[in-house]
């Protein structure tokens, strides 16, 4: 058994087979935290793995009990499967608040009331106009930005007249593991005045009001932590939060707001068409002389009518909720849903409060029923979720007639998204943008699609699958500074929406930039998204955060392949009315083209030549329009769109990512197999032609390029028209052929015995040779087992093969001279390499041709496990089909249409799935139903212990997993699941850096510091040296000219010196070491001890190679001669080695 690239020696006794620890599903932020201590090594193959229960006969034929009847009716109707419900229950059991705990929570709660009601209050001879903050003590600021300062009004405080407990607490659907408590603090009406709903005065007396509580809090012993936040990212609504002392610090944050009496204010002054923030107060000018009314100020408004409703909305939500457990449920698992998608955050984010009252509003139109389970409100509200939209038809939870309160559609010209209270007066969905909505219902569809396919992990990829930003979208881009968007909001003109945000220009931008930005990328973009920006905390002592401080804006695009590749936008005709509005929007960049239909349009043209190009035309169309519209400049648009792209170009291309030249390989191909299909004189007629290699699929991390040999570089092998390396020259260039099977038509004249059909083969390989070179010209030179063809540059290895080769060297004869068929390892060697490979290879072609960013994922993913020195541990298939994985089964995502969305998700998908107790199924061109793969995976179970550690099945291969028979073993699997894990949130944090990424290279790079020895090889033979993960400045001539033109002579073909001598040391020292490499211009070899090998062994004189007789406790015994094969390595390496390094605290002996 193979040992552990890391630290393998340390592993248990000598010939204890190791399985890989099972690696946690789901990394998703809620529920326990997994355990820290470290795992043991299982010691059984079978230990670990998911084991049918046995029952004895008197059990399994027991009658059920009535309870259990109940609850198989209940699941019946309530859940699709018994699965889901048990997942579901012990989901909500890990989430829900423990009765203890509530207690604690409870006793903190009480504490809090009495303590805020025993804040002193100010005398009221000292009450004091709003500008006068004297008063304030020295370690408090007020949690406002008081922008103009000069404001009219008087305050002082007095304890509020009461205290609630308002929020998901009081109704029991509160989730760990942040639990927040909301306590609204009911201010007295004496210290409020008529006029206060105008020019912020409110908001002033409510962070007044929160800075003398917090003074006060400040200094009691009973809380570890007063502080100040934003409500919800209000910039206007400063709450006061409060935790515990000691070792309940962490056990509960509780939220102070202060709120007016509900009566206090006049509703009707608070309709979204009002206006209460004068323009002559915020912004200096007197009114306008013509009359014109102030425009309206909805989001303020709101924001003072939310103080007012807060209680009125738990009253609702605690009638409605009631007792009806189910209903509670389902908003636990909507906010879960929420929480995985980042959606339910930050200013306009779709928070817990909102689907609490989106499940009233469906109560109350009987679309949803009290006695549902928690899943179908799940599945009720995402239903509705999934198909309306509110940015549209907007809803309502007001029974009212009355003709004074405004329409629906009052509000949308209002807001961008609408769903009213019970009052009518007051938009839940105020500050939701329309992309955030859209970004919701999107969600929702997919869920919904989810659902309905009846999957069986459909409960892991629905709510235990975190959805970040940069790995749910194909591009980012972050604007950083924040304060280039107050020269947005000028050049766009828009004060009247900082006026209404309170001087917070990011929220006042968001929307006028995403609108922007939706119509510039209309045909490319399927769905735009954008963070909002974090709820800060500050101490008490600290001005608050400005709006520039929250970090960058990110958006996030999912693209549309369909529209992406194409580098113009086509405007109306010249002489149409829209023209001018087309000029207008692009620009400079829009121009009058004539068309090959006589058209004479208005035009936009992007540079783009390659696929990679097209892909970042959205980079040109943002920043283009940023720069034209918003005066944002390019330097201030930092766009994560293509940075792994250098890790997969090749040698001289710097805009292409290899696309082309694989494209160019397969039509030299296509022309190759036509030739084959009309060549005439064969025996028998050619009846398929094949690819079976992985340019032929689009996933060769560097495509091959047209070959022309220097001659004089070379040895020339005049007989056989062929190239040689010289020995005073640096290693030729790497030149792979691809391989093509050429199926030959049945007939009776085949041979029945295996080593005729050899020679026959044999003899068909030298004819299609002669007839190429006779019938095209080709250069051809032939072997027994292949043929090799020039063509264009290119080189293919055509295989000839004969469809019953492998049944025939199955066939056994007994001495009785009966036949018995059985596989044996040359059959099942044939049938995969001239029948699986090809229609694997002819599948993933397919896929390249509907999904185009396949090609740029499947490179990667191989580029990066390669650079960690694991790729001889997987065949080029078995990573092929795991990238396949993330376009034939993307959920909970859409299929990647960038590569590096798509290699995010391979390092996710690799380090999360349970290798151990689930096999990968990838439905190649859908031929699996959802039956099939539910008896596979039983079967699996079944089986598990003659599979091999990582299992994929496809439909060509349902059982055996040929593709990984062979590797990798269970510690290099584990190796490659750790370096994912790790790899993943360093290249996360570096693409969602609004600063720029720092070294993408980082997370490609091996970590050396784990083996035993280092053997470094020389650079000057090392053919593909150039491909590296830090490409060197300059290497050594390859022997080829720089312009490609016809070649008489067949170069050099697959040659590699590394390879050759990393094969000799494999067959000289397999039994002491293991050897790692990165073909990919690697300049290290990675040699690792194997721990068994340094146990002392009796003396045998058939087993000295490789050891020293040494004496202990009197015997002899044998011990590795370490120096002795450290030396053995240079003199194998003669030429190629240039040092060995030991890292002798590895090893003893």
């Amino acid at each position: 058994m193979q040992a552990v690239p890391a630290g393998a020696h340390h592993s248990g006794a000598a010939g204890e087979p190791e399985v890989m620890q099972p690696s946690p599903k789901g990394t998703g932020k809620v529920g326990k935290k997994g355990s820290s201590k470290k795992r043991t090594v299982a010691r059984s193959p079978v230990e670990g793995l998911l084991q049918p229960v046995k029952l004895s006969p008197a059990e399994l034929y027991k009658e059920p009990t009535s309870e259990e009847l109940n609850r198989l009716r209940e699941t019946e109707s309530l859940f699709h499967s018994s699965l889901l419900r048990l997942q579901v229950e012990e989901l909500l059991k890990g989430v829900r608040l423990p009765e203890k705990k509530k207690e604690r929570i409870d006793a903190f709660l009480r504490e809090v009331n009495q303590r805020v009601m025993q804040v002193p209050s100010t005398l009221e001879t000292e009450v004091k106009q709003l500008t006068d903050q004297a008063w304030l003590p020295t370690g408090v600021r007020v949690p406002l930005h008081q922008v103009p300062y000069t404001v009219k009004g008087c305050f002082h405080f007095l304890p509020p007249a009461q205290v609630t407990v308002v929020g998901s607490y009081l109704l029991g659907t509160c989730i760990r593991p942040d639990v927040n408590v909301d306590m609204a603090l009911i201010m007295p009406r004496e210290i409020l005045q008529d006029k206060d709903g105008l020019n912020q005065r409110y908001f002033r007396k409510r962070a007044l009001y929160l800075a003398h509580l917090a003074h006060h809090l400040a200094q009691d012993p009973v809380f570890g932590s007063v502080r100040f936040s934003y409500t919800n990212g209000c910039h206007l609504k400063p709450s006061l939060l409060l935790r515990p002392h000691g070792k309940d610090e962490r056990l509960v944050t509780v939220r102070l707001h202060p709120c007016p009496p509900p009566d206090f204010f006049r509703l009707c002054r608070l309709l979204p068409s009002k206006n209460n923030v004068r323009s002559a107060w915020y912004r200096g000018q007197s009114p306008p002389g013509d009359g014109s009314p102030e425009l309206p100020t909805p989001h303020y408004n709101t924001w003072v009518l939310q103080d007012t409703a807060l209680e009125s909305h738990v009253q609702l939500l605690s009638t409605m909720l009631g007792s009806a457990l189910g209903l509670k449920d389902g908003v636990v698992l909507l906010k879960i849903w929420l929480r995985q998608r980042e959606l339910d955050k930050g200013l306009g984010g779709f928070s817990g409060f909102l689907v609490s009252m989106l499940v009233a509003f469906l109560v109350s139109t009987h679309e949803i029923h009290t006695t549902m389970s928690g899943y179908q409100v799940l599945r009720s509200v995402l239903q509705f979720l999934a198909t309306t939209d509110l940015t549209v038809h907007g809803i309502s939870l007001c029974l009212s007639s009355d003709s004074s309160l405004p329409a629906v559609a009052d509000f949308h010209q209002a807001f961008s998204v609408v769903f009213l209270d019970p009052s009518g007066r007051l938009n839940l969905c105020a500050d939701v943008t329309a992309s955030t909505y859209h970004q919701v219902q999107h969600e929702a569809q997919l869920s919904m699609a989810l659902l309905d396919s009846k999957a069986d992990d459909v409960f892991q990829l629905l709510l235990m699958t975190p959805k970040p930003m940069i790995r749910t979208f194909d591009h980012v881009l972050h604007l950083h500074p924040l304060s280039r968007l107050q020269a947005a909001c000028h050049r766009l003109k828009l004060w009247p929406e900082l006026q209404d945000h309170g001087g917070d220009y990011v929220a006042a931008a968001l929307g006028p930039l995403t609108t922007l930005l939706e119509q510039g990328l209309e045909s490319r973009i399927h769905l735009l998204a954008h963070s909002r920006p974090p709820v800060s905390e500050w101490d008490i002592s600290q001005d608050p955060p400005k709006h520039r401080d929250s970090g960058a804006l990110t958006l996030g695009f999912l693209l549309q392949p369909e529209g992406l590749t194409s580098v113009l936008e086509l405007g109306p005709e010249a002489d149409q009315p829209k023209a001018s509005d087309f000029r207008q929007f692009w620009g400079s960049r829009s121009e009058l083209r004539r068309f090959q239909d006589g058209a004479i349009r208005e035009a936009v043209v992007w540079e783009a030549a390659s696929m990679a190009q097209k892909r970042l035309i959205p980079h040109q169309v943002v920043t283009h329009l940023l720069a034209l519209h918003a005066d944002i400049p390019g330097t201030c648009v930092h766009y994560m769109g293509g940075l792994l792209d250098a890790l997969i170009q090749g040698l001289k291309e710097t805009s292409s990512t290899g696309e082309e030249a694989l494209a160019a390989a397969v039509r030299c191909y296509d022309d190759l197999s036509r030739l084959l299909w009309g060549l005439e004189g064969l025996p028998l007629t050619v009846s398929a032609v094949q690819g079976a290699h992985p340019v032929l699929r689009y996933t060769e991390v560097f495509p091959p390029t047209p070959v022309r040999p220097a001659y004089s570089f070379y040895e020339h092998l005049r007989e056989r028209a062929s190239l040689l390396p010289r020995t005073d020259k640096p290693c030729p260039a790497y030149v792979e052929p691809m391989t093509v099977i050429c199926h030959l038509e049945g007939s009776g004249q085949w041979p029945q015995d295996a080593e005729a059909i050899r020679r026959v083969r044999a003899a068909f390989q030298l004819r299609l040779a002669e007839l190429l070179t006779q019938q095209h010209g080709l250069q051809c030179r032939a072997s027994a087992m292949h043929t090799d063809v020039l063509k264009d540059g290119f080189v293919f290895r055509i295989r000839v093969a004969y469809q019953r080769e492998p049944q025939i060297l199955r066939e056994m004869r007994s001495p009785e001279g009966m036949i018995s068929l059985r596989d044996t390892p040359a059959s099942l060697c044939l049938e995969k390499d001239t029948r699986q490979l090809p229609l694997l290879t002819s599948a993933l072609h397919g896929l390249q041709q509907q999904h185009p960013a396949f090609s740029g994922v499947a490179r990667l993913a191989k580029r990066w496990v390669r650079a960690q020195l694991l790729g001889d541990g997987f065949t080029d298939e078995s990573l092929d089909l795991v990238a396949a994985a993330l376009f034939l089964h993307p959920e909970p995502f859409t299929p990647p249409s960038s590569p590096q969305v798509g290699f995010l998700r391979f390092l996710f998908l690799v380090s999360t799935f349970d290798w151990k107790n689930n096999p990968l199924i990838v439905n190649l061109n859908n031929e699996f139903t959802a039956e099939e793969q539910v008896e596979i995976r039983s079967g699996f179970l079944a089986t598990r212990t003659q599979l091999p550690i990582m299992v994929i099945i496809t439909p060509n291969d349902r059982k055996n997993s040929i593709w990984t028979q062979d590797g990798p073993s269970p510690q290099i699997l584990q190796q490659l699941v750790v370096l994912a894990a790790k790899a993943l949130p360093v290249l996360e944090k570096q693409l969602m850096d609004p600063r720029g990424p720092g070294d993408i290279r980082m997370v490609f790079r091996p970590p050396l510091d784990m083996y035993d020895v280092l053997i470094r090889l020389s650079p000057r033979h090392i053919p593909r040296h150039r491909q590296a993960v830090d490409s060197p400045a300059a290497s050594f001539c390859r022997g080829l000219l720089s312009e490609p033109g016809p070649s008489s002579l067949m170069p050099v073909l697959g040659y590699d010196p590394p390879q050759l001598y990393l094969a000799q040391l494999r067959e000289a020292f397999r039994d002491l070491a293991l050897f790692f490499y990165d073909q990919h211009g690697g300049e290290v070899i990675g040699v690792l001890w194997k721990p068994t090998s340094f146990q002392p062994q009796p003396f045998k004189a058939s087993t000295t190679k490789g050891h020293v007789v040494v004496s202990q406790g009197g015997e002899l015994v044998m011990v590795p001669n370490v120096e002795a094969i450290l030396e053995d390595f240079v003199i194998l390496g003669e030429g190629l080695v240039q040092a060995v390094e030991t890292l002798s605290e590895r090893w003893t002996v």
